[in-house]
C-alpha cells in the first residue's frame, strides 16, 4: 500500500511552493497531521477497500455510535445525506459507513486533498475545494447524483466553527440543492452533535482577526481526529425533504438554509 508522505502532497498540489517550505516546516506537518499513525492504519488495512476499510479504521480507533431514525427511510429511496459538519473527519466516516449499512453503498462529497487516501477513492466523489473544477470532476459529481447509490454531503464545505461561543456550521453552499433537484433526490437532514478543541476554533478565530485567508487550522483536523479516539457519538437522521418540494417558492440559497435549519432543530430534540 503507498504512503501518505506530506511532502510529496505539497508538491503535487503546489510544486513552487514546495520548493520553498524549510524541512522542518515538512516535520513539523508530519507530526501534525499523524502521518506516522495513517500510515500505520494503511499498512494494516490497506487491502481493505471502501466502506470495509473505514469498518477497520473506526475499529482500530476504537471509535463507536448509534444512529437514531435511519428506520424511517425507505430502503428503496434515492437520497442526499445533507449533515453539519463538527467533527472534520470523523463524522464522514461514521455517516459513511451507517448510510452503507442500510443501504449496501454509499459516495461521500469530499475535498479532493482526500484522494490520497487509496483505499477510500471509490467512495469518495472530490471536489476542488481551491480551484475550478475539472470537465472530469464536473462528470462525477453528476453521475454520482444521477445514479442510486445515497450521496453523503457536507454542504458548510468547512468544518463547524466557533462564533460568539457557539459552534456551528458555517454558510452552506447551494450546489447540492441543485443537484437533488435536478435528479429527484430527496435530501435526509442529519445532525451530529459534538465539538473540536478549544485550540482548533482559537486559531480559526486568530486567523479570521488576522485577514489571513488561508485555512490553515484545517492542518490540524487530523489531529482533531485522532483525539476522537475511544469515543461513543450519536446520529440522529431527520425526515427526508422531497426534491420536488425543495425549490418551491425559494432560490437555491434558500433552500439550503431551509435545509441546515432543519438540521440544526433535530440537535433541539
Amino acid at each position: 500500500m503507498k504512503e501518505i508522505d506530506v511532502y510529496k502532497v505539497l508538491e503535487g498540489k503546489n510544486p513552487k511552493l514546495a520548493r520553498r517550505v524549510p524541512r522542518f516546516v515538512v516535520d513539523y506537518l508530519r507530526r501534525t497531521i499523524h502521518e506516522r499513525e495513517v500510515n500505520e492504519i494503511l499498512a494494516r488495512f490497506g487491502d481493505l477497500e471502501g466502506i470495509a476499510f473505514v469498518r477497520a479504521a473506526l475499529g482500530y480507533m476504537n471509535v463507536r455510535y448509534h444512529s437514531v431514525g435511519m428506520e424511517r427511510l425507505n430502503p428503496e429511496g434515492r437520497y442526499v445525506f445533507a449533515s453539519n459538519h463538527p467533527f472534520g473527519g470523523m463524522d464522514g466516516l461514521m455517516l459513511a459507513d451507517e448510510v452503507a449499512r442500510y443501504f449496501g453503498d454509499v459516495r461521500v462529497v469530499v475535498n479532493d486533498l482526500l484522494m490520497y487516501l487509496g483505499p477510500l477513492r471509490g467512495l469518495f466523489v472530490p471536489v476542488n475545494k481551491h480551484g475550478r473544477q475539472d470537465a472530469g470532476s464536473v462528470e462525477a459529481f453528476n453521475n454520482a447524483f444521477a445514479s442510486d447509490v445515497p450521496i453523503v454531503t457536507f454542504p458548510a464545505g468547512l468544518c463547524s466553527r466557533r462564533r460568539r461561543g457557539v459552534v456551528r456550521d458555517l454558510e452552506w453552499k447551494p450546489n447540492f440543492v441543485k443537484k437533488a433537484a435536478a435528479y429527484g433526490r430527496d435530501v435526509v437532514p442529519v445532525y451530529f452533535n459534538g465539538r473540536l478543541s478549544d485550540f482548533f476554533y482559537r486559531l480559526s478565530n486568530l486567523r479570521t482577526v488576522l485577514g489571513i485567508k488561508a485555512n490553515i487550522e484545517m492542518l490540524y483536523l487530523a489531529d482533531e481526529m485522532f483525539r476522537q479516539a475511544g469515543s461513543d457519538f450519536e446520529i440522529i437522521i431527520g425526515r427526508p425533504i422531497p426534491s420536488a418540494s425543495l425549490l418551491e417558492g425559494r432560490t437555491p440559497g434558500q433552500a439550503a438554509d431551509y435545509v441546515r435549519r432543519a438540521v440544526y432543530a433535530l440537535g433541539r430534540g
